[in-house]
């Protein structure tokens, strides 16, 4: 993946600064907690703080210190003065953890995990009028069941992608259009099948089972009532024999198609990039296929309200943007980003069609998410339950 020296473009930086700079100037030092998630959002910002301390997936908040030429968070931090304090988790489950232990201004939050912030009053509704990159954001990202609670927008959208399907095209032939290779064919590649290690990969049995079992009437595979549930945890019960090993560190998974003790399963575009020995493929199967579309959110009790604000405006702003998406291997959240990439065909930014066959990732919860109120369905706890159960 090529990788941005963005610490040499301060200008443009300038320039996204100053938009939120300038809705800033009439307000207060104190200003723009908004009363948390369960109240209104604020309505006028205030002077930027001296620090904001982000949580977020490891490559979304880089200031060289990993590679020098790639530096996003200096240019923010000269022109705003918030100095970025960052922590980085390795699943949504943790970062939950870290949320309610406190102390961090800004998160960016995967769809199966923004609910149960809002939920658990950890995040505020923000004002997008103070955040005018929020204008340039894809239509088809916005005001979304993850990023959205009856209309109220809880946080800017920042990347997105499918999990594809990726195969070794010396063992798996002919070319699969179809998830059957990792479901009803997976003997045919056992020990070598490779799938996702999370809870949230039980709606990717329920894509599966959309399309080939209509009678159980999935309508939105993170809308499963029981029944429903029990027959995605069946089907991925019977996957287990096949599964050489689930996989949760995208380089592991990298590392096992590159030896071969991988061949097919779930995956990102990211890995396909990165893969060097020339025998893998990636394809949106035919019965479309799960995802994620990252969200920046302000937590309810920021102590830096002004510059959690400021961040979520600069970090979508079309070259901030295009950087960290890039780095991370996600299309951006604008068509603006994308004339500072040059990889955006490769990760189908802003086709609205392809975007339509992905599921992206949400919260399962009680309250059925495809609007069926005669039956309760199934939530993240006993999603959570189900996928012990099925790993044994």
């Amino acid at each position: 993946m090529r990788r941005l020296n963005f610490r040499r473009s301060g200008a443009l930086v300038g320039l996204a600064i100053a938009s939120v700079a300038a809705l800033t100037a009439c307000g207060t030092a104190g200003g723009g907690s908004g009363g948390g998630a369960s109240g209104a959002p604020t309505d006028e910002l205030g002077d930027y703080e001296d620090a904001v301390s982000i949580l977020a997936w490891p490559g979304y908040v880089e200031d060289g210190s990993n590679d020098p030429d790639v530096d996003w968070v200096t240019p923010f931090e000269e022109e705003t003065g918030c100095q970025v304090t960052a922590k980085y988790y390795g699943t949504s489950d943790e970062a939950l953890s870290l949320m309610k232990s406190g102390g961090y201004d800004v998160v960016a939050a995967s769809g199966d995990l923004t609910l149960r912030l809002v939920a658990g009053d950890l995040v505020q509704p923000v004002n997008t009028d103070l955040i005018p990159n929020y204008e340039n954001v894809y239509d088809f990202l916005k005001d979304k069941s993850w990023n959205s609670v009856d209309g109220q927008p809880y946080g800017v959208p920042h990347g997105y992608g499918a999990n594809l399907l990726m195969y070794n095209t010396d063992v798996v032939q002919p070319a699969p259009t179809s998830w059957d290779v990792v479901f009803d064919r997976a003997a045919e590649f056992s020990g070598k099948v490779t799938a996702y290690d999370s809870p949230i990969y039980i709606a990717d049995a329920a894509v599966y089972l959309m399309a080939h079992k209509p009678e159980l009437g999935i309508e939105n595979p993170y809308a499963l009532d029981e029944t429903q549930l029990a027959a995605a945890v069946d089907l991925l019960k019977a996957q287990r024999q096949h599964i050489g090993e689930y996989w949760g560190d995208y380089l592991k998974e990298i590392q096992a198609f590159e030896s071969g003790t991988s061949v097919v399963g779930t995956t990102w575009q990211v890995i396909q990039n990165s893969i060097t020995t020339g025998n893998t493929e990636v394809v949106l199967p035919e019965e479309g296929a799960t995802g994620w579309s990252d969200t920046w959110m302000i937590a309810s009790d920021a102590e830096a309200p002004n510059c959690a604000y400021a961040w979520l405006n600069y970090i979508a702003s079309p070259e901030a943007n295009a950087a960290a998406t890039q780095y991370f291997g996600e299309a951006p959240s604008s068509q603006e980003a994308c004339e500072f990439r040059d990889d955006c065909e490769a990760y189908h930014a802003g086709d609205a069609e392809y975007a339509e066959q992905i599921w992206y990732w949400s919260t399962p919860i009680a309250e059925c998410l495809d609007g069926r109120t005669d039956v309760q369905c199934t939530d993240y706890s006993q999603w959570t339950a189900a996928w012990q159960e099925i790993k044994g």
